[in-house]
């Protein structure tokens, strides 16, 4: 959707194979990371490797994990992870380490990350990430009521979900405290004395922890009774500070001006700060809400018990308060964290992007959820999550049209409401073997074949994109086809990088530095084998400054 203008991503395919090429691409420069990965309940399906020794082609084969077009199956993609196996978490773990280092790799200096997880694996994750990201950077666990009901045959009825939360380097937040805030809320917030300043809430004067120099008495100067700090406590200024708030009408004593001393808290000063967030939710939808809402939106039931887009937006509202940036979930699921951000965009007015990662997973027609999904003429995960997305934005743009009370300042040409669905796929240039290489016909064999480094089915375009992607550009580089003559050649980003996949001639090879771009890149066929040629249009490129290589 909206292809040459939307930043957002939808990436379809094996989460471990598109963080490798992430990587690349986005190293540092995530703000966000919000997963929700297989709980391993025993009854999970999930890639883990059972052999450590062993190729991947190996283990494939082992395990009759292809068809006959060499396409993986779903009985041998997704393993269950049974308890009885001596290694359950071992199993687990295995599958998450590498996922979660890549994932530390993609956060910026100031990221965060968010990680879902129940009873099972909590308590093992928490020595991964600790591991990982460092015990330092643990901020806390967010304690979710993920559910309202009861269930009555348990011994004990499992009411929350472990939200674990890391930063990528605590000492940029202990620097920025106000950037991981939610927003605040203008409950509680009046103007009784009519102050200028607008509405305020009274806050305690008094905080824990003992300070020589805030350690004073008060006067209250209506009934002259003398205030302390409690033991163990301290006023919140020292003496100076706090005759400068008294002078500027922010120390109040209470509504009838007969009790201890409280500040002021002016709502404009609140909304610039925001508000602490406590590690217990209790006001946020349930996964029956997000169950509810995800199908009033696409008009059956097809996951069960999704996350609800509330608890997301939360994330992101404390992630990201400070600015936008990119948001990526690389156990896409349902396709919460994807209309999250949107929505957050829509309230906030801030510039945020989604990566959505999910697995092209076959559909489980003997679930309800499964057969309703199918009725929607899924086949995988990912087309229903897709369906959600693409809901969600129409829903998005009826919501701006409308133009309610939310809404009456809104104008949809503000945000970015489109995405790019990609597709990890094999690559589209032959890979040497140089295991294959035993003798001297091999070794011509294998030199043949790369007469043509091109496989015989890609198109123009998907060389272009991957190429983009193999020199570490944003997958969303504009790409633009511009014709030279009789022969196309393509523009990257304004001319900064020019990729040619069609032969050329020495005027094409002038207009093209004219064009004055960084570097060119040539598929090494569009010469046919004439070595002076192609050697000759280098020496040119590299004359005028221009970076030039083949492939």
């Amino acid at each position: 959707m909206d292809w040459d203008n939307t930043k957002n991503l939808f990436i379809e395919g094996e989460n471990l194979e598109a963080l490798k090429v992430l990587q690349k691409n986005y190293y540092g420069k995530v703000k966000v990371i919000s997963i929700d990965p297989p709980y391993n309940t025993g009854s999970d399906s999930f890639i883990y490797p059972d052999k450590f020794s062993e190729t991947k082609e190996e283990y494939l084969k082992r395990l009759s994990d292809k068809d006959e077009e060499g396409y993986m199956m779903k009985e041998g993609l997704f393993r269950p992870n049974k308890k009885e196996n001596g290694q359950f978490h071992s199993n687990w773990l295995s599958m998450m380490l590498p996922r979660l280092f890549i994932a530390r790799n993609l956060l910026r200096d100031d990221g965060v990350l968010f990680v879902s997880i129940d009873d099972n694996e909590a308590y093992t994750l928490k020595l991964l990430l600790d591991e990982i990201f460092g015990e330092e950077n643990f901020v806390g666990n967010i304690i979710w009521n993920s559910t309202k009901s009861v269930t009555n045959t348990a011994l004990l009825s499992v009411s929350h979900t472990h939200n674990l939360v890391y930063f990528k380097n605590l000492e940029h937040h202990k620097k920025n405290r106000f950037e991981f805030r939610l927003p605040d809320t203008p409950d509680g917030f009046e103007n009784p004395d009519n102050d200028s300043r607008g509405p305020w809430k009274a806050d305690p004067f008094q905080v824990e922890g003992e300070r020589p120099n805030q350690l004073y008495e008060i006067k209250n100067p209506k009934t002259g009774q003398v205030y302390k700090p409690n033991p163990g406590c301290s006023w919140k200024n020292d003496f100076d500070k706090y005759k400068e708030l008294l002078a500027d009408n922010r120390i109040v004593f209470g509504t009838s001006g007969e009790a201890g001393p409280q500040r002021k808290r002016f709502w404009t000063e609140a909304q610039e700060r925001g508000r602490v967030s406590k590690s217990l939710w209790t006001d946020v939808d349930t996964t029956a809400n997000g169950t509810s809402y995800l199908e009033a939106l696409v008009g059956k039931k097809v996951f069960t018990n999704p996350k609800p887009v509330d608890l997301i937006r939360r994330f992101i509202q404390l992630g990201t308060s400070n600015d936008g940036g990119i948001v990526l979930d690389f156990f896409g699921g349902s396709g919460t964290t994807a209309e999250a951000v949107l929505r957050q965009n829509l309230e906030d007015d801030k510039k945020r992007n989604f990566i959505f990662v999910t697995l092209p997973e076959p559909i489980d027609d003997s679930t309800q959820a499964g057969k309703n999904a199918k009725a929607l003429k899924c086949e995988t995960i990912a087309e229903v999550a897709r369906i959600r997305i693409i809901k969600a934005i129409d829903k998005i743009k009826s919501d701006i049209k409308s133009k309610g009370d939310l809404f009456k300042t809104k104008d949809i040409s503000q945000f970015d409401l489109g995405f790019k669905h990609l597709s990890c796929k094999e690559s589209n240039f032959k890979i040497w073997r140089g295991d294959m290489v035993g003798s001297v016909d091999e070794l011509v064999t294998q030199l043949r074949l790369f007469k043509k480094p091109q496989k015989d089915k890609s198109t123009d375009f998907d060389m272009v994109f991957e190429l983009v992607i193999k020199n570490g550009l944003d997958l969303n580089s504009k790409i633009v086809e511009t014709k030279i003559g009789n022969t196309v050649v393509y523009s990257i980003n304004d001319n900064s990088l020019i990729i040619i996949t069609k032969p050329i001639n020495q005027s094409i090879c002038k207009e093209i530095k004219k064009l004055n771009p960084k570097s060119v890149i040539c598929l090494d066929s569009i010469f046919n084998n004439e070595d002076c040629v192609k050697t000759n249009i280098q020496l040119q490129f590299e004359d005028s400054g221009i970076s030039f290589k083949t492939i």
